[in-house]
């Protein structure tokens, strides 16, 4: 532990920033979240990419939403196997303790995790097979998606593309395989959600479960 070095400098100014400005401006409501516990209504899984901020773009606040972020804004399917999962506690935590109404996943464009999955697939990145990569693990979630694509778009970045918004439709899939989430859809106490944006333009498009394909918001 004698490696744990202090807070640089420029966090450290910002974290006083905030304490002087919004956190002494909304004392009480954190206070209040302090002492009641958070009750949001949606939960968002999206990438761990710093470019892409889900409380930012729908104006949340503390105490709005429950986040998750990994590589590539992915869910695993279920897997009761004794292991550690992070993603899945943190859903199974959502729908069963604190009861969420909406379960969004957001991807993006530029996703490196994609890109990577891609790679891997198409035999391009060696690296990813080892078995003690944990990228290239993780990436396993999404060849389902890959399978999908790999033989549409003309070029590397066409099947990115696709591949990002097919990773939104595998997460969504492997949602409905944990039993908690899916008996909580059945009763219409809870709602699953598809997002795509763009990052450079803005754009974003949700998935219509209904038609199968992504439309403008």
């Amino acid at each position: 532990m004698h490696r744990v070095r202090p807070l640089p400098t420029y966090l450290a100014k910002r974290l006083d920033r905030w304490r002087a400005t919004t956190f002494s401006e909304n004392k009480e409501w954190f206070s209040h979240l302090a002492a009641h516990g958070q009750h949001p209504r949606a939960m968002f899984i999206s990438c761990c990419d710093s470019r892409v901020d889900p409380v930012a773009m729908f104006e949340g606040e503390p105490g709005d939403f429950f986040l998750v972020r990994n590589v590539a804004n992915l869910v695993p399917r279920y897997a009761p196997d004794e292991e550690m999962h992070g993603t899945s506690a943190a859903i199974e935590y959502a729908v069963t303790v604190l009861g969420v109404s909406h379960i969004v996943v957001m991807g993006h464009s530029g996703c490196g995790g994609v890109a990577a999955c891609l790679d891997k697939c198409e035999g391009n990145a060696p690296a990813l097979t080892d078995p003690k990569s944990f990228i290239g693990r993780w990436m396993d979630v999404l060849k389902p998606g890959y399978e999908r694509i790999k033989d549409q778009g003309k070029t590397r970045e066409d099947r990115i593309d696709l591949l990002e918004k097919e990773g939104v439709k595998v997460s969504i899939q492997n949602l409905l395989s944990f039993p908690f989430v899916a008996e909580a859809v059945e009763e219409k106490r809870l709602s699953l959600h598809g997002l795509w944006t763009n990052i450079g333009s803005g754009e974003m498009v949700m998935y219509d479960g209904d038609g199968q394909a992504f439309r403008e918001v």
